[in-house]
């Protein structure tokens, strides 16, 4: 793929764990990219442009201006992007079929287990109305066991798949809010260990920092607009076409 960047990329992006891996991906690549914010709170997932690029109504995505054959390409969901981005750059996702498959193992474990294990941790711990004590257990006790899967690995690994890769920057992110998962670091001293490591990396930190800005803590506030992006992020069925 063309790595001639003349127009950055543009990310569609949030702070959030999702978000995060693609700006630390964009970064240690060292590939230009602009920041497109799409407020989650405010309901900008929805807007007809964003749906064009990501019909899942989530972000992050891209559009790459220098795609395959030098057409523009857009992508959505944040392992696809990951996965586009070492290919393109030929960074942090191995060419060897033996070793690209470890890194493809844990990015799935990720996307399927870590993140939506740790959101519903999140949500149920956090942000839901009721608390409901068997929710609350059931997914914090599921993100401790995917946390504990980590630390076995990394007991005898630097890194997730070996090498650092993709992989890493898939799950670091999903270890911040470790707290609000109703984690202990200390419980896991292999996964902290790698936590903190790949946490000194400078491209980790600036990607990190992304449009720190744009983050803000409504959600945890009894005010209108917490109830609204509430509303916005939790109560959504299908749209009628």
């Amino acid at each position: 793929m063309n790595m001639k960047q003349n127009k950055p990329i543009e990310l569609y992006y949030w702070p959030t764990p999702n978000g995060w891996k693609v700006s630390i991906m964009l970064e240690e690549c060292n590939i230009p990219y602009i920041l497109k914010p799409v407020n989650i709170g405010q309901g900008d997932q929805f807007k007809p442009k964003f749906l064009k690029i990501s019909p899942n109504n989530r972000m992050p995505a891209i559009i790459d201006p220098y795609g395959p054959g030098g057409k523009s390409i857009s992508i959505f969901e944040s392992g696809a992007i990951l996965q586009y981005l070492g290919r393109k750059s030929g960074k942090f996702y191995p060419k060897n079929e033996r070793s690209r498959v470890k890194v493809d193992e844990w990015i799935y474990w990720q996307m399927c287990g870590l993140g939506p294990m740790a959101g519903q941790a999140h949500h149920f711990r956090q942000y839901a109305p009721m608390k409901i004590k068997y929710a609350i257990k059931r997914y914090t006790d599921e993100v401790n066991r995917l946390y504990g899967v980590m630390d076995r690995q990394l007991k005898n690994n630097e890194y997730l798949a070996g090498r650092y890769s993709i992989a890493d920057i898939a799950c670091w992110g999903w270890v911040i809010p470790w707290k609000n998962q109703g984690q202990k670091l200390s419980d896991f001293p292999n996964l902290k260990r790698w936590f903190e490591q790949v946490g000194k990396r400078s491209a980790v930190i600036k990607g990190f920092a992304a449009g720190k800005e744009m983050r803000k803590q409504l959600l945890s506030e009894n005010t209108k607009e917490a109830k609204r992006a509430k509303s916005i992020l939790f109560n959504q069925r299908a749209r009628k076409i």
